[in-house]
């Protein structure tokens, strides 16, 4: 059997690479960005021509995949590969597989519905589209060779033109990497009152994340940091949630941490319900006591 590994990231391109290998005798690494020797047996890379935006490779892409024929195709879940793998999909007919956590005889496991069921899906057609959740390989190693073809830029019929571009600044956490999760909620009030969750993070060695309101209704975090159904699906050691109601919307994305805490001082927040160990407190009172006999 093939897959074919589609990533923009290269820790994303090494973790799928690694956990392709175990599902197949061959791997393939397809990529618009740069390449990564020695996680795939061969890697294909698109280069895009100056002023066309990547999604504009789907057609080269495709005629990657047909002419390397494989049973899977495991993507990264970016917003730009949803786009680029999902519009290959439907040439071939089929539909993707979205959020897959397990792979087990021929089939996958991923959550639904916000996170509230698990559904196991088959695909019915020659090749399965899937993207696949942080860690759902745990811990493996990618292998493979240095050769790197080059596919021709098929310019498409109708084409996406790059008008500008706005360098974001960079993202100062990766929680895809990351072994010790804390994750910050609505029950800091001030923007400063985060110290005390990155006083604690520098502490236990860890990252720290947010719930989707401290990067939407406040900007105090990058995209990149927020967990979540529609943000990170991550499978941390450990996960602190500080300030953090609980919601399902939330929780899904760090429910397979190996062990789990919270604090807050709502004794009825549902998050104690889904933690191994919580502690009853406001964040101003407890946190610094906490960082205290940490130092």
């Amino acid at each position: 059997m093939k897959a074919i590994v589609i990533t923009e990231s290269e820790a994303a391109a090494r973790e799928l690479c690694g956990g392709a290998r175990s599902l197949v005798d061959e791997v393939v690494y397809l990529t618009f960005c740069e390449s990564v020797a020695g996680i795939a047996d061969k890697c294909v890379r698109v280069s895009v021509p100056e002023g066309i935006a990547k999604e504009a490779a789907v057609d080269t892409m495709w005629e990657v995949v047909k002419a390397e024929d494989p049973q899977i195709v495991l993507f990264e879940p970016t917003r730009r590969l949803k786009i680029v793998v999902g519009r290959m999909a439907a040439r071939d007919g089929a539909s993707v597989i979205t959020d897959v956590m397990a792979f087990c005889d021929g089939s996958t496991q991923s959550m639904y519905f916000g996170g509230v069921g698990l559904r196991t899906c088959k695909s019915l057609t020659a090749i399965s589209f899937c993207s696949v959740s942080a860690g759902a390989f745990g811990e493996v190693s990618p292998s493979g060779t240095d050769v790197v073809e080059e596919a021709a830029f098929a310019a498409p019929a109708q084409t996406v033109e790059l008008v500008s571009r706005e360098k974001l600044p960079p993202a100062d956490v990766d929680l895809t990497a990351a072994k010790r999760i804390v994750a910050a909620g609505r029950g800091f009030g001030k923007e400063e009152d985060l110290s005390l969750a990155r006083e604690f993070c520098k502490a236990v060695g860890g990252e720290l994340g947010c719930t989707r309101p401290l990067t939407e209704s406040e900007t105090w975090f990058p995209r990149e940091a927020y967990i979540g159904v529609s943000g990170l699906m991550l499978t941390p050691d450990m996960y602190v949630g500080i300030g953090i109601s609980g919601q399902m919307q939330h929780m899904v994305g760090v429910d397979r941490a190996r062990v789990s805490f919270a604090i807050n001082k709502d004794e009825h927040a549902p998050i104690f319900q889904k933690v191994d160990y919580g502690l009853v407190g406001d964040i101003v009172d407890v946190m610094p006591k906490i960082n205290a006999k940490l130092a």
